[in-house]
């Protein structure tokens, strides 16, 4: 509990020894109190709700920014721990901290997401469906663009900041103690993500909520999240990254990610290579799991272009769902809607009932996707799209040619050191005119006179900046000379972050 707590739990009388008197009040007495009272701010939190999310109904905005000190103390902790791009292939470590805290992972279901490019967007639209459903519902993806609140999601909205702190409070002390019992053994003390997913775990529990939806952080088998048992195992296009932790072939990889899958689980799969798909059907086999592949078992119909999004038709794998619209851009989008539809048919009725089409269409038509394909600026169009291998790049430009008309394209690009930027580059060139190559707040960026030497190898029309904001400047700039040019930022999760802040800062997007 903050300092805020203290100074507001009386109204300035002390008893005979000097404590502070708590008083209680009624909420018609609250009422009467005057705005400058220090009562008076917590109407929300009468009767003892404690409040998880920010509630458009109250002045939970306003209790958010008191605690926003209180939160990014709680960002710095984990940030001084091991980084989340030195995950340790262990699960004992989360296992032991969530054990010491009554395992919270096992007080709702999961349904648990994996995969190279998609799985994000793909637990979003889960998520949507069943919140659309009347469920309670708990998100946890990673990473974040502004603010680590994004990552734990609790019925539709960023954990509040109050949330985020008590939450961490409570279970700091058990943390320390598995950091002691690491570092006697001569093992690393809890890393950033094992961290942050105990207080997710716990987070949601307090709630509470009545399903979560977990996005693995890095591979499966060994990713903390993976302390949880998902009824449903859901798998995203697999492809190359991480290749230096995770194996050089997309086998490798597979394998790695199977490792989410529990005895007896429910897995719907992304349409995969051959070499992908022998991974999970072997899986599949060792833990007596059913598994529906895309193509076979479900698939998208069809996606037409519509104002706002798309107008999708989806084979689902309990029914036929037509015409929903989705405010998302991109056929992939679509290819994750019908994932996501195929996991919410498994997770509800086993894949052996329809969804209820009003229900599903009410949860496609409220999802949102923040970083990809995002349109953030207007006069001049900015679009920013999380895409940070080939695969996503290729994505994006395809979406790029089917869902909008611009006749001249820019792209604001970084990449990090262990990305294949000549793959990214490679696939955007086509429909580049121009690249401005810049680095982000990343230590892991790629130095712009580096990264700018790769882009020549495509094509000459590149300058390379210091800074995003000189890039971003003069992208702009440029986009601004005709009504039918857009800027693109795209390479690295971290540079539509910064963007994502700056469009808000200064008010690209009336």
């Amino acid at each position: 509990m903050s300092d805020r707590d203290d100074e507001l739990g009386n109204d300035g009388e002390f008893d005979e020894n000097g404590d502070p008197i708590e008083v209680e009040l009624t909420d018609e007495e609250r009422a009467e109190l005057g705005p400058d009272h220090p009562l008076a701010d917590l109407s929300p939190f009468a009767d003892g709700f404690e409040g998880t999310n920010i509630d458009d109904d109250s002045d939970f905005e306003l209790e958010d920014s008191e605690y926003q000190s209180d939160a990014e103390n709680v960002f710095e902790e984990l940030l001084a721990r091991v980084g989340e791009q030195a995950p340790q292939p262990r699960l004992e470590a989360t296992r032991r901290a969530v054990e010491l805290i009554g395992d919270p992972q096992r007080t709702y279901p999961v349904i648990h997401i994996t995969g190279t490019n998609g799985k994000t967007s793909t637990s979003r639209i889960t998520e949507s469906i069943l919140r659309a459903y009347g469920l309670r519902t708990g998100l946890m993806t990673s990473p974040h663009l502004v603010r680590v609140n994004e990552r734990i999601v609790i019925d539709g909205r960023p954990i509040s900041n109050r949330a985020l702190a008590e939450n961490w409070a409570d279970i700091r002390p058990f943390l320390l103690m598995v950091d002691a019992e690491l570092l006697a053994k001569g093992e690393e003390a809890l890393t950033y993500f094992e961290a942050l997913t105990v207080l997710a775990f716990a987070s949601f529990a307090e709630a509470p909520v009545d399903v979560a939806i977990l996005e693995v952080g890095m591979g499966g088998e060994w990713d903390s999240t993976n302390v949880a048992d998902g009824q449903v195992a859901v798998f995203s296009p697999i492809a190359l990254d991480h290749t230096h932790r995770l194996g050089s072939t997309i086998s490798e990889i597979a394998r790695t990610k199977a490792g989410i899958i529990k005895p007896a689980a429910a897995i719907v799969s992304a349409l995969q290579t051959a070499d992908a798909q022998i991974e999970l059907e072997r899986a599949a086999d060792l833990t007596e799991s059913t598994i529906g592949v895309e193509g076979d078992a479900f698939e998208l119909v069809s996606s037409d272009v519509a104002v706002g999004g798309q107008l999708i038709t989806v084979r689902g794998i309990a029914g036929t769902y037509s015409d929903l619209f989705m405010p998302l851009f991109g056929e992939f989008q679509g290819h994750n809607a019908a994932l996501a539809i195929a996991a919410v048919e498994s997770f509800l009725g086993a894949g052996t009932q329809a969804l209820v089409h009003d229900v599903l269409a009410e949860g496609l038509a409220t999802v949102t996707s923040p970083g990809r394909l995002q349109v953030i600026g207007a006069e001049p169009t900015v679009i920013v799209d999380a895409a940070h291998n080939p695969h996503g790049a290729a994505a994006l430009a395809a979406a790029l040619k089917e869902y909008f008309t611009f006749d001249d394209i820019a792209f604001v690009i970084a990449v990090l050191d262990d990305k294949d930027a000549a793959g990214i580059v490679g696939a955007l060139a086509p429909i580049a005119n121009r690249f401005y190559v810049t680095t982000s707040e990343s230590e892991r960026a790629i130095a712009p006179e580096e990264l700018v030497e790769t882009v020549r190898t495509f094509t000459d029309e590149t300058t390379d900046f210091d800074t995003f904001a000189e890039a971003i400047e003069l992208a702009r700039s440029w986009a601004g000379e005709s009504d039918r040019r857009a800027v693109v930022v795209t390479g690295s999760i971290t540079l539509v972050g910064e963007a994502l802040a700056m469009a808000k800062a200064e008010g690209w997007k009336p």
